[in-house]
């Protein structure tokens, strides 16, 4: 699975971004306002806390070792569960209201030191016009328990070495736990994909060995010619066989999944100002402009060139 999401993420352009490490103490709440294109994390470094995530019905428990991804930047609440209504503020004032400089550890709360809370957030961000079916179907909370026990001791230690990289002085701390929590992240969304719960929102395919198969062949190599015929031999299938179960665990034709990611590479190669429409078309795998004009138009609303002009004055703003 860790190929074929690291070549979903890297498309993508996932950057990630940490924000802080926190030291909180009772009472405390802090509201995190919602942003788009980004999927947000806390890992509780210490201690324990409550998260309401909008669009989610309860408040879900944040024990120490547990790591929690809002793969949509959904709005949040992070709480120690005392007085929320009148504990919980907005993040800008929390921030204001500790004077934390954008360096070392975020200090905020009461006076009850016994009571500690450490978090470990950031987020990670994705171009705007970017969209993957692996990405757009993930729950909008993916709560992972005991999250370094449970993916194995090298994990327990690279959250713990986030922790004591997070804010550090010594040269290359930031980018250390930078590169580190990406790696959590591929981590966490390849847990919830291989778990129970993937199938329940269209994402059991990539977790079927014949079927993530198909998707390997077609990742390594999109501009070739792919037929639900030659994917099925890839999966080691017959065609109506690979057709019926890739359409029941994916909601979607094994064509629409071909089609979308096509897109989605020409898009990357589309705001590069060092490619033509055709240099894109063929790296997508069209062999004309026009089929390849005609089936951008479609998907996406724009001709390539009006995509082009849009995303480039977008990106010189």
């Amino acid at each position: 699975m860790l190929d074929l999401l690291s070549d979903i993420l890297t498309n993508l352009s996932m950057r990630g971004t940490l924000y802080f490490r926190t030291s909180f103490t009772k009472p405390w709440g802090v509201a995190v306002p919602s942003y788009e294109n980004v999927a947000r994390f806390h890992f509780v470094n210490r201690g324990s806390c409550l998260i309401a995530v909008d669009g989610v019905d309860d408040p879900v428990c944040l024990e120490q070792g547990d790591l929690v991804i809002i793969p949509h930047g959904a709005s949040h609440d992070l709480y120690c569960g005392h007085d929320p209504e009148n504990t919980i503020l907005p993040l800008d004032t929390v921030l204001e209201k500790s004077g934390y400089d954008g360096s070392g550890v975020l200090v905020y709360g009461g006076h009850d030191t016994q009571s500690e809370t450490q978090l470990i957030c950031g987020h990670f961000s994705f171009e705007k016009d970017a969209k993957h079916i692996l990405m757009q179907r993930l729950p909008p909370i993916i709560h992972l328990r005991n999250y370094g026990e449970t993916a194995g001791k090298w994990m327990e230690a690279t959250l713990r070495m986030i922790g004591d990289e997070t804010g550090g002085l010594r040269m290359g701390s930031d980018l250390i736990a930078l590169k580190m929590s990406e790696a959590i992240l591929a981590q966490s969304i390849r847990s919830f994909v291989e778990s129970a719960d993937a199938p329940e929102w269209g994402l059991g395919g990539f977790s079927d060995k014949h079927l993530r198969r198909a998707l390997d062949a077609f990742h390594k190599s999109p501009d070739q010619v792919w037929t639900v015929e030659n994917l099925a031999h890839a999966a080691g299938m017959s065609r109506t066989s690979f057709a019926v179960l890739f359409q029941k665990k994916m909601d979607m034709t094994p064509m629409q999944y071909v089609t979308s990611w096509r897109i989605e590479i020409a898009k990357k190669h589309l705001v590069d100002p060092s490619n033509t429409l055709t240099d894109a078309a063929e790296y997508a795998g069209y062999a004309s402009d026009s089929a390849f004009a005609r089936v951008f138009k479609k998907e996406t609303g724009m001709t390539p060139a009006s995509f082009r002009r849009q995303a480039t004055s977008s990106f010189v703003r």
